[in-house]
């Protein structure tokens, strides 16, 4: 089993952690309502998707 030479500083070993963050997911605004929504997905607001009513939204 392979085992390491020398100890892995705080630093070097903390570096290598730091790409570990969470991204935002990338929002794109509605055409109709101009509400932010996940792309390729339906409106939660208007109910639109690629420019047609795809579900009734109660107002």
């Amino acid at each position: 089993m392979a085992v390491p030479k020398r100890k892995v500083s705080k630093a070097r070993r903390d570096k290598r952690r730091a790409n570990w963050k969470l991204t935002i997911p990338g929002m794109v605004k509605c055409p109709k309502c101009q509400e932010y929504k996940l792309p390729h997905r339906v409106c939660m607001a208007c109910g639109s998707y690629d420019g047609k009513e795809v579900i009734k939204v109660d107002a």
